[in-house]
């Protein structure tokens, strides 16, 4: 199989969260002997050992319009965008403007690839902005009758009732399903919610993770606990309860952070950001690793996320909110843990903090099961099986 995916960046440096995952995604397709063709919509083309990039053929405008959208977040207050499925002017100003000025270039640049490669067999839409591209997938189908495809990692947070993130774009309003063979997504339970926005049919690829890129290290554990990630948004109320109030509540222990934003999160030091790949290091330092899922996917059924999958390749001990899905990928109580207060938090790290033979040996569990059921070759294969069904 060939396949010309557009996906949102290459650019690990770039704020767009998914983009680790999309890299291991890529590298496992080319693992299983897919030929990937690879063009992100935003940021510089970048070549690997795994794909063969193609330009972005907006990439001055996107940049511009990246700078000029920093710009204005930093000199205007934040406003919150309310839970509604209607676009702002500024978003609406937006997505015309790109489907004037963004959609033609990449329709010649896709067709112009197409017509050199005339032995592909699909376009895969990872996560870029659906509506800013509307109306090019069909033009390209008439053309070349090659089916194209749509891969949300984002549902259901990208979806139009929910508020999606402050740094994104809303990308279904004015867009057209339709124009996809099918949509695949990282969640079970959005299936039936990009059905019900016109999607012909929707599946589900989860979330995994690359075991040799996130293979444990035999590092003296010299932290206590771990929370990695960015941004209060969504999740507030567990930074507190797993967070903020366990550390004061336990002076003893060591509490790290490894993010932005996170507002108050009480005896916490934050640690330095120096790579991505500086995770792993931490997470195998770190006696308990922490996974507080945002509430937009922990209150959808399934809705996986990249955290527990390289929690449980890195062999760690992961203590999580509840999140409706959880157990469809890790056993409760036997390859992670689930917490629903502060009090229960509490409880958890103190207990396990002075077992150290049961926490190695619920990370040893975790990432057997990572191992046999969640790598990112188990989900390259599932996403081929999904295209080969339409082609």
């Amino acid at each position: 199989m060939k396949l010309l995916v557009v996906v949102s960046s290459l650019d690990l440096t770039q704020p767009f969260s998914a983009t680790p995952a999309w890299w291991q995604l890529l590298k496992a397709l080319y693992e299983i002997g897919v030929e990937v063709i690879a063009a992100p919509y935003q940021g510089q083309p970048i070549e690997s050992l795994w794909w063969r990039q193609a330009a972005n053929p907006a990439r001055w405008q996107g940049d511009l319009f990246k700078w000029l959208r920093d710009t204005a977040r930093r000199a205007l207050p934040a406003r919150p965008t309310p839970p509604t499925r209607d676009e702002s002017a500024t978003d609406r100003l937006v997505r015309r403007t790109a489907q004037a000025l963004i959609a033609p270039l990449w329709e010649r640049h896709l067709d112009r690839l197409l017509t050199q490669h005339p032995d592909v067999d699909a376009l895969l839409f990872l996560t870029v902005p659906l509506n800013h591209l509307r109306g090019v997938p069909a033009a390209l189908y008439a053309k070349h009758r090659k089916p194209c495809f749509y891969y949300d990692g984002d549902v259901p947070a990208s979806l139009p009732n929910m508020q999606g993130f402050a740094s994104g774009f809303r990308i279904y309003q004015g867009a057209d399903l339709s124009e996809y063979a099918a949509f695949i997504s990282n969640s079970t339970g959005g299936c039936a919610l990009l059905e019900a926005l016109g999607a012909r049919a929707a599946h589900t690829v989860w979330y995994g993770a690359d075991p040799d890129v996130f293979s444990p290290l035999p590092l003296a554990q010299d932290i206590d606990v771990l929370f990695y990630g960015h941004g209060r948004e969504y999740r507030g109320e567990w930074i507190d309860a797993m967070l903020r109030d366990p550390s004061n509540a336990l002076p003893e222990a060591t509490f790290r952070v490894r993010g932005l934003g996170l507002g108050d999160v009480g005896r916490a030091q934050l640690l330095p950001y120096l790579s991505f790949s500086k995770l792993r290091e931490y997470a195998c330092r770190s006696r308990i690793n922490l996974c507080i899922t945002r509430g937009a996917h922990a209150s959808v059924h399934g809705s996986s996320s990249s955290r527990p999958f390289e929690l449980a390749a890195l062999g760690a001990c992961i203590v999580a909110n509840p999140y409706d899905g959880l157990e469809l990928w890790f056993e409760p109580g036997r390859e992670v843990f689930i917490v629903h207060s502060a009090e229960e938090a509490i409880d958890r790290y103190r207990y396990l903090l002075t077992h150290e033979a049961e926490r190695r040996a619920v990370g040893e569990r975790a990432r057997a099961r990572l191992l046999a059921e969640h790598t990112f070759r188990h989900r390259a294969r599932q996403l081929v099986d999904v295209l080969r069904a339409y082609l």
